[in-house]
């Protein structure tokens, strides 16, 4: 496990503040939203379509605190670019905007280093004021949006509305607590994680943050390989992930197969409570990855020998399987969710920080055993020849 703390050279002009939203492209975007508002907490904040004058894609914003996701879907037959991204993906995020000051200077500096434009600088405007947004592309079908917002006093972005509907049921559930995103990560096929990383580096003036290779994290079948970039002010973080050649298939490589290429894999969403924010998620029916109890028994005996005195009751976190990743300065508690569509790709997780930045790479191997049950369950968790090819066994 590797920080790093040169940050590299600072924009003269034009930073990232933070992100902004994440999109996803999802075949019912009504059903997918009202799913995050029930199962995580978020609550509908804007609407974009026919009704109100959008012809071609509908959008469903749902919002908890700092936390925007919006969920877009085609209306249209014809819409081969949207279609064409659900046949290939299945439901997954299409972009992850960021919040930025001087969006020209950003674009224009990407574009001298090498990067793809998709969408030049341009403007949206309404009676709340003006927005300024700009696409770039970066790993796989994924894109990067930046935004700046010039003072918007609107819900979201202009050529948005109020949303039609609001559910009763949701001001009678127990709230999510869920703050803001804290990193979002990217999984990338075997040997394409450092071309991602410096890409970041190079584009986007990012640097590294935090590393982990194969030989810190392994499980006895699977391991994997991820490097963190963040922006100059370290509010924006991405780790980047690869598989390593194991015994049998890793749950990168899974991810990889199922999402048919590079992704995003986890949104990691930060709060300042996560006993009664997974309490109250798990009440609300949201579905997490379990550990065994022997997990809580090796943690007891690795506290022991610890400067590090965790402030939550460890029966309660053991009872919720909230893990606890730890170093001499402080640690982390986190939880992941299930998988949040059908095919095992995208999936949540909830975190919470006590003086402690890493990933949880002391428990990777706990989760990778977690999952590693749920892939053996699917029928994926397939031994691998030495060139790499699952066999079925």
């Amino acid at each position: 496990m590797t920080s790093y703390s040169d940050k590299g050279e600072k924009h003269e002009k034009g930073k990232f503040l933070s992100f902004d939203h994440i999109t996803f492209w999802v075949g019912n975007a009504k059903q997918a939203a009202s799913f995050y508002c029930n199962k995580m907490g978020f609550e509908p904040l804007a609407y974009q379509g026919l009704e109100t004058g959008s012809r071609e894609v509908v959008s469903h914003v749902v919002r908890q605190n700092k936390i925007m996701y919006v969920f877009s879907s085609p209306l249209n037959p014809g819409n081969e670019e949207m279609g064409e991204h659900l046949m290939k993906h299945g439901d997954g995020v299409k972009d992850i905007a960021f919040t930025v000051e001087d969006c020209d200077f950003l674009v224009q500096k990407a574009r001298e280093r090498g990067a793809t434009i998709v969408k030049e600088p341009y403007e949206l405007e309404d009676k709340h004021g003006k927005v300024k947004l700009a696409v770039l592309q970066t790993y796989g079908d994924t894109t990067h949006t930046f935004v700046e917002r010039m003072g918007y006093k609107g819900l979201f972005l202009p050529g948005f509305h109020s949303p039609l509907f609001l559910d009763p049921l949701l001001s009678k559930l127990p709230p999510g607590k869920l703050n803001f995103v804290d990193h979002v990560v990217g999984n990338q096929p075997d040997e394409e994680m450092v071309p991602v990383v410096e890409w970041y580096l190079k584009n986007l003036l990012f640097h590294r943050f935090w590393s982990v290779d194969d030989k810190q994290i392994q499980t006895e079948f699977s391991s994997l390989r991820s490097i963190v970039v963040a922006n100059y002010e370290e509010t924006v973080k991405m780790p980047i992930n690869e598989p390593a050649l194991g015994k049998r298939k890793s749950q990168i490589q899974e991810y990889v197969e199922y999402y048919g290429g590079p992704g995003v894999q986890h949104i990691a969403m930060n709060t300042s409570d996560i006993i009664t924010a997974i309490r109250n998620l798990k009440e609300r029916g949201m579905e997490f990855m379990v550990v065994p109890d022997t997990y809580y028994q090796q943690l007891r005996e690795k506290l022991q020998g610890s400067k590090v005195k965790i402030s939550e009751d460890l029966d309660i976190l053991q009872d919720l399987k909230i893990l606890v990743d730890f170093d001499d300065n402080g640690y982390l508690l986190q939880i992941f969710t299930k998988p949040v569509q059908d095919r095992p790709t995208v999936f949540l997780e909830v975190i919470q920080r006590h003086n402690h930045q890493g990933f949880g790479a002391g428990n990777f191997k706990s989760l990778f055993e977690a999952i590693e049950a749920d892939q053996s369950a699917r029928g994926n968790l397939t031994v691998l020849s030495p060139s790499g090819e699952a066999e079925f066994v």
